[in-house]
């Protein structure tokens, strides 16, 4: 997660809406999931002069007298969710490859209620404090039915936006909440819902696997043992996989293959599962009558497979690498099919026998969840008085002006347009 002294700041392009935010991932215990908070600044000159054009263009397609009264102008916010299964240029018909699976508006400004009782949190007071009387804050609440942010990794070669699960804070100014949006004024900021490791699950260790299997002209069986050392792996961690394979038969074993497996399955309009290999170890062999002990070491990570399209990512946010999705833990009682994309491990082995007419296999499967580790908790009392802004100007720094229809184009105007400090 994010330092809780960084502010990340996002202003639309004609400077009327800007949007301050303490973090941009926000945790899914499971049981809850932190609320999403943060403070709208607006200009409001910028604001009156464009709902003036505004008012003024309608007022005269009506021939209303020249002296009526220029209505307030309105800014909302609004935080959505939507499952994107398809590329933009894959619409077909008028119809997007995409669903929204939640979406919440709130009025800021004119604001609804008192400003003090908007205020939810520490970072929210410190925000209003330094950016003036135009700074309002905003706080929404996630319904606990929402699936975690993921995407698909797309191949070298793909354009557009990949399939994924997507979170979004936007701010914009209109006549009315259901009035068409201009685009240069709004804004939108990526955020994240993230899962950690269960406090009350980590260290668990899974029961161990065994098989055994008889062959038609052999006395003994074959017996496998695959043990790991706990349920739970961090990203970033290495497996290490305990491993004995008594051949007692007449059989050779003539390759022992180790993967770490990714299943991710689409839940929300297809159920297709796709299993992708992101670690493998083989070569081993065990000959008839002998016995192979030996433990294995497995390290699944992004960077070994950022070639291959279709392995689950967790959410990526522009500018920040990503890793590998974590496992989903769902919630008792919600329904899987509203999830969007559900992601879980195992660790499969598979021990090839050789036959006197075709080779055959031995296989068995040990599940795992892959996960962060639950960050420290920074006390409020501990954090930094001082607020560190990050801006958003990726189409400046490409030295060149983004399309109004690309989401880079909402960049920040950069310090000049920030309120001065109160």
């Amino acid at each position: 997660m994010s330092p809780k002294n960084v502010v990340f700041k996002k202003i639309c392009k004609d400077k009327s809406v800007g949007v301050y935010m303490g973090r941009r991932d926000f945790v899914d215990r499971v049981d809850s999931v932190d609320p999403v908070d943060g403070v709208i600044v607006i200009d409001r000159d910028a604001l009156q002069g464009r709902k003036g054009e505004s008012w003024r263009g309608f007022r005269r397609a009506l021939r209303w007298p020249h002296d009526h009264a220029v209505p307030p102008p309105l800014v909302f916010v609004t935080l959505s969710c939507t499952f994107r299964y398809g590329r933009d240029d894959m619409d077909v018909m008028g119809i997007a490859f995409r669903r929204e699976l939640y979406l919440s508006t709130r009025q800021v400004y004119p604001p609804l209620q008192d400003r003090e009782q908007g205020v939810h949190t520490r970072m929210q007071a410190k925000l209003l404090r330094k950016l003036g009387d135009d700074a309002h804050p905003f706080f929404f609440e996630f319904p606990d039915n929402l699936p975690c942010s993921v995407a698909m990794q797309p191949a070298t070669h793909d354009e557009g936006k990949q399939c994924a699960v997507e979170f979004e804070v936007k701010a914009f100014s209109a006549e009315a909440q259901d009035a068409k949006v201009h685009k240069r004024s709004s804004v939108k900021l990526m955020i994240r819902k993230v899962q950690y490791a269960p406090e009350s699950q980590e260290g668990a260790a899974p029961r161990s696997m065994e098989i055994s299997r008889d062959f038609a002209i052999s006395d003994q069986p074959l017996h496998v043992t695959a043990r790991l050392d706990k349920e739970i792996f961090y990203h970033g961690e290495t497996m290490r996989l305990h491993l004995e394979v008594v051949n007692n038969s007449s059989r050779n074993v003539k390759n022992v293959i180790i993967s770490v497996d990714q299943v991710s399955t689409v839940v929300l309009y297809s159920n297709d599962s796709y299993v992708k290999c992101v670690a493998i170890e083989e070569g081993d062999t065990v000959p008839a009558g002998t016995t192979l002990r030996r433990d294995v070491l497995l390290l699944p990570l992004l960077a070994n497979n950022r070639e291959r399209r279709g392995i689950a990512l967790d959410g990526k946010l522009k500018h920040e690498d990503t890793n590998l999705a974590s496992s989903s833990v769902v919630k008792p009682g919600v329904l899987k099919e509203v999830l969007g994309i559900l992601v879980s491990y195992r660790v499969m082995l598979k021990l090839i026998i050789a036959g006197v007419l075709s080779s055959s296999e031995v296989s068995l499967e040990l599940p795992f969840k892959l996960m962060h580790p639950k960050p420290d908790t920074v006390k409020e009392s501990e954090m930094e008085e001082e607020l560190v802004f990050q801006e958003f100007k990726r189409s400046y720094l490409r030295g060149m002006i983004a399309d109004d229809d690309e989401e880079e184009g909402n960049v920040s105007g950069g310090d000049d347009m920030a309120p001065k400090e109160k």
